[in-house]
């Protein structure tokens, strides 16, 4: 009975890959939040100060010596966000285009399953597997407060920046799922996740420096997700929101197009 959900059965079929990647994640936000301590000498920020402005702004780098600027940059900024978009780019070309091209999806489709209900079914599993794992980032950043000298954020600014994460990746699942959907191509789904979260960094990080270019900022997922300060300011209902509204746009038009279209054999 469990297996002939579509919901469950996406998330049993993902079982050893939410373990995975939520370790990996998990893992490398406490490894790169335990070198805080170091980080916070007043040795680093004279020795931050060295540094060139340009390379400060493009990676955050401004303000590392307080633990609201550390995980803004190295951990919420850069390396969990990356990986959280990899592991849902990856999944989420897999839910629907995946089985398209492996010859699999029809026979899902043979069952009493519409397509709408597989598609959203697979929707909501991905849902569910990015909260699992920005859960377990949440709890061990929690955990690893006190020693790693970050307690000063509070638990709910980092609970803030924790749901737009959540946010963050449930937009790039919605992308690759919805073009998965649209066009029954994995390449497709995985080439328009990249260019996104590629292009979305360097429009966030580069494009305010360069005179002209200002306005790139505004198209970044990477904007909406941290350009609120969740760490400082607490919860950004306005990011959160473009998030979640460009998502849901995202998954209507591939759901459109999936009703319509006649399936790869």
């Amino acid at each position: 009975m469990l297996l002939a959900n579509p919901f469950t059965k996406a998330l049993w079929d993902a079982r050893r890959s939410i373990v995975g990647w939520g370790l990996t994640i998990g893992g490398i936000a406490v490894m790169y939040t335990a070198f805080y301590p170091s980080i916070s000498k007043p040795s680093f920020a004279e020795a931050l100060k060295n540094y060139p402005e340009s390379i400060k702004k493009a990676f955050n780098m401004q303000d590392l010596t307080t633990p609201q600027g550390y995980l803004e940059s190295y951990i919420f900024g850069l390396m969990v966000p990356i990986l959280l978009a990899v592991f849902v780019i990856i999944s989420g070309t897999r839910a629907i285009a995946g089985d398209e091209e492996a010859g699999t999806l029809d026979l899902i489709l043979a069952h009493p399953a519409s397509r709408p209900g597989v598609l959203l079914s697979r929707l909501a599993a991905l849902v569910t597997e990015v909260l699992i794992i920005c859960g377990v980032v949440y709890v061990l950043l929690l955990a690893i407060a006190g020693p790693t000298k970050i307690s000063p954020v509070g638990a709910g600014h980092i609970a803030a920046a924790t749901i737009q994460l959540a946010f963050f990746g449930i937009l790039f699942a919605a992308l690759t799922l919805g073009v998965g959907a649209a066009t029954g191509r994995r390449a497709a789904a995985i080439g328009t996740g990249v260019a996104v979260m590629v292009l979305g960094w360097f429009a966030n990080s580069l494009a305010p420096q360069v005179h002209g270019l200002e306005w790139a900022q505004r198209l970044s997922p990477f904007h909406y997700y941290l350009g609120g300060q969740p760490l400082v300011n607490g919860f950004d209902p306005g990011g959160s929101a473009v998030l979640l509204g460009v998502a849901a746009v995202v998954v209507v038009a591939g759901l459109v197009r999936f009703r319509s279209r006649d399936l790869a054999v």
